[in-house]
C-alpha cells in the first residue's frame, strides 16, 4: 500500500498514513503527530507494531478530560511536558508574512514564581509551526530558560513587540502570545470604562515597571496597517481587554459590546485588524493547574487553547472561544472534592471567563479562526 511512513515521537510506533493530513493520532498512545514532517513517501512496506516499541519514560501517561492527548518534552532547555511529539522542522507550504513573538515569564527565586509558563511557550510554539506552518525563524522566544539577550525584560519584550510590527504589509498574519502575571492598576485618564488599566509583568516589573494597555496599544495595534492581522494570545490576571480594542465580544447576548475609551481617545488601528484571546474577564484571575497531567503545571487557559483547536479543526471564532470556555470549566468541575473543600473554605472562586476582544466587529459566528 502506497503512503507516507510516520513514527510517534512518543511511543516509537511507526504508522502508514493513506493521506498527507496537518496531524496524525498514534493509534497506540494517542499522541499527536505532525505529518508533514515525515516525507518518505513508501510503497509495499509492511508497518511496525510490534510490542518491543516501548515508550521512552513508560507507559504513557492517561490525561483528565484532555481526548487522549499527551505530552512529550522536547526542547532544549526542556519543558516538563509538550502536546506535541518531537519533529525537527516543517515541510509544507508556508505562506510569506507570518511573525510571533512569545514571551513566557516564570519569574524565577521570587515568591510569586509560575510553574506552567515554560510548557505554554513551547506548546505555543509547537501550535505555530506544525499546525499553522509558522517556519522557526520567524517565532522570537523569550524566557528565562534561553540566551540572556532573549530574557522576558521590559526593555526586550518591548523591543520583540516592534520588532512584531514593524514593516508589516498586507496579508501579514502576527503573533503575539504572552504567559505571566498581570495586574490592574487605577486609571487617570479616563480611557478605561471600568476605571482602572490592565498591565503584564516582565520579569523585572519590580524595578522597570510593567507594560500597560495603553502601551500594548500603541506599539502593536495602532501600526496595524490595511490587509495585516494580529492575534494576541493571553494567558494573565486581568487580561480580558489589555490591548484597549475598541469592541469585545458577549457569549451570552452574542454580539459585540461596546469598550470604546469615555475619553474618546482613538483606540483603532491604521486600518489592519486586531484580535485578542485573554485568559479571563478584566476582574478575574487566571490560573494555573495540573490537572492536564497530574504532575506538571501549566496554563488553563492555554491548554484548552490548543486542546480545542487540535481536537476540533475548522472552528469559528464563535465556536473556539464558546469551546474553550466549556473546557475551562469541566477542568474545574473535575477537580478533586478536597480541594474544592479547601477553596471553599478560604473563600477562592476558582473559575474564568475566557475573552475574545476585537479592533473592529466582525461575523464570528461565520469566520473561521486562522494564524
Amino acid at each position: 500500500m502506497d503512503g507516507i511512513v510516520i513514527q510517534c515521537g512518543y511511543c516509537r510506533l511507526e504508522h502508514l498514513a493513506i493521506k498527507k493530513t496537518d496531524i496524525f493520532s498514534c493509534s497506540r498512545c494517542h499522541s499527536l503527530i505532525p505529518v508533514q514532517n515525515h516525507t518518505t513517501f513508501i510503497t509495499n512496506r509492511s508497518v511496525k507494531s510490534s510490542s518491543e516499541n516501548l515508550c521512552r519514560n513508560g507507559s504513557p501517561r492517561s490525561l483528565s478530560g484532555t481526548s487522549g492527548l499527551k505530552f512529550l518534552a522536547n526542547e532544549k532547555p526542556k519543558p516538563s511536558f509538550s502536546m506535541f511529539n518531537a519533529c525537527p522542522r516543517v515541510l509544507g507550504e508556508v505562506r510569506l508574512g507570518k511573525r510571533a513573538l512569545i514571551c513566557g515569564v516564570s519569574y524565577k527565586r521570587q515568591k510569586y514564581k509560575l510553574k506552567g509558563t515554560l510548557t505554554d511557550v513551547y506548546n505555543i510554539k509547537h501550535l505555530l509551526m506544525y499546525k499553522y506552518h509558522f517556519p522557526e525563524h520567524v517565532i522570537r522566544l523569550l524566557t528565562e530558560e534561553d540566551d540572556p539577550d532573549r530574557v522576558p525584560t521590559k526593555a526586550n519584550i518591548e523591543e520583540g513587540l516592534r520588532w512584531l510590527v514593524d514593516g508589516c504589509r498586507p496579508g501579514d498574519s502576527l503573533v503575539f502570545y504572552f504567559s505571566g502575571h498581570g495586574l490592574r492598576q487605577p486609571d487617570f485618564d479616563n480611557d478605561e470604562l471600568d476605571g482602572f488599566d490592565e498591565t503584564l509583568c516582565p520579569v523585572d516589573f519590580k524595578t522597570k515597571g510593567m507594560i500597560f494597555d495603553n502601551d500594548l496599544n500603541d506599539m502593536i495595534v495602532k501600526p496595524l496597517t490595511k490587509g495585516v492581522t494580529l492575534h494576541a494570545i493571553i494567558d494573565a490576571c486581568h487580561s480580558g481587554t489589555i490591548l484597549d480594542l475598541e469592541y469585545l465580544y458577549s457569549l451570552k447576548e452574542r454580539r459585540w459590546l461596546d469598550n470604546r475609551p469615555p475619553s474618546g481617545t482613538k483606540k483603532c488601528t491604521s486600518g489592519g485588524r486586531a484580535i485578542c484571546f485573554s485568559a479571563c474577564r478584566d476582574d478575574e484571575m487566571a490560573t494555573d493547574s495540573n490537572a492536564f497531567t497530574k504532575k506538571a503545571m501549566s496554563g488553563v487557559m492555554t491548554h484548552c487553547f490548543i486542546q480545542t483547536i487540535l481536537t476540533k479543526p475548522k472552528l469559528t471564532y464563535a465556536e473556539l472561544l464558546s469551546a474553550v470556555r466549556e473546557t475551562i470549566v469541566d477542568t474545574f468541575a473535575s477537580r478533586c472534592f478536597s480541594s474544592k473543600l479547601i477553596d471553599k473554605l478560604l473563600h477562592r472562586r476558582l473559575s474564568q471567563e475566557p475573552q475574545l476582544s476585537s479592533s473592529e466587529v466582525f461575523d464570528v459566528q461565520n469566520t473561521k479562526f486562522m494564524l
